[in-house]
Order: C-alpha cells, then sequence, then structure tokens
C-alpha cells in the first residue's frame, strides 16, 4: 500500500502541462501556416491527448489509499486544465463567429479600390496598372484577363 500512496502521479501533471502548452501553441506556432490556422486541428488533437492524461491521473489520484493531497492536487489541476481548453475552444470556434464583419470591406463583385503594394520582386505594383496590363494582353485572347485578389483572413 505505501508503493501507491508514495508514486508520482505523474499523468496529471503531464495532461495540465500539455493542456497549457496546447493553448500557447496556436498562437506562437500553429497560426503561421493556412493548413493549422483556418482550424485548430493539432491543438484540438494536443488537447484530447491532455485529456486522456488528466483522466487516468484522476483515475490513480482517487485511487483507494491515496493522501488527500494527491486528491486535491489532482482536482484542481483538472478544473484548471479543462478551464484552459474551454477557454481556447470557445474563443475560436464561437467567439471568433461573434466579431462583426468590416462595414469596408468590399463584396463579392464590387470593384475593388485602387492600391499599391510591392511585388515578390519588390516592385510597386497597383491594381490600375495590373488591370491595363491585363486588357492589354495577347491579340489572340477572346476576353480581357482580370485581377484575382486573395485575402488571407488574420494573416497579416
Amino acid at each position: 500500500m505505501t508503493e501507491t500512496r508514495n508514486r508520482f502521479n505523474w499523468q496529471i501533471w503531464a495532461g495540465f502541462l500539455l493542456s497549457f502548452l496546447a493553448s500557447l501553441s496556436y498562437p506562437v506556432l500553429f497560426v503561421r501556416w493556412p493548413l493549422t490556422r483556418d482550424f485548430p486541428w493539432v491543438t484540438i488533437l494536443l488537447y484530447v491527448v491532455a485529456a486522456a492524461l488528466l483522466i487516468v491521473g484522476v483515475k490513480r489520484a482517487f485511487a483507494p489509499g491515496r493522501r488527500r493531497i494527491a486528491k486535491v492536487a489532482a482536482s484542481i489541476l483538472t478544473v484548471l486544465s479543462v478551464a484552459i481548453m474551454g477557454l481556447f475552444l470557445f474563443s475560436i470556434l464561437i467567439f471568433a463567429r461573434w466579431l462583426p464583419a468590416s462595414a469596408g470591406a468590399p463584396h463579392v463583385g464590387q470593384k475593388a479600390p485602387d492600391f499599391s503594394l510591392s511585388d515578390a520582386s519588390g516592385k510597386t505594383a497597383t491594381l490600375t496598372n495590373l488591370l491595363s496590363e491585363a486588357m492589354s494582353g495577347s491579340a489572340s485572347a477572346a476576353k480581357p484577363r482580370g485581377v484575382l485578389l486573395i485575402f488571407y483572413r488574420g494573416h497579416w
């Protein structure tokens, strides 16, 4: 019995640490790539692993013969971990949808306002110049080409 009383419950601590690091991993690391930024599937997968560790850790902490301090620590760390996971999931999956749409954003089919940006080679490109180059394309083209603008949400 003394062996089970004094064994370190590493699962509960690993679950807490993993849930904390998972919530930091999204804004620090995974927001950089569209595959993990658009839907935080890697962070959710880390939360699932953390939850599994927490469940095993809580079962170990509440096993017969464990000290009261182990039960209290396991309960506190589990509540903190669940709060971290819930806050992250609420803010990313629910609260982000409550943000209002931009009133000044162009709508589909609306003419975009003129702008000037640096292209990949460092030259200044304006929408007017790009459209005039597209319209004066080759003579064999039956229809004039246009300019495709792509805006990446949350990546600036």
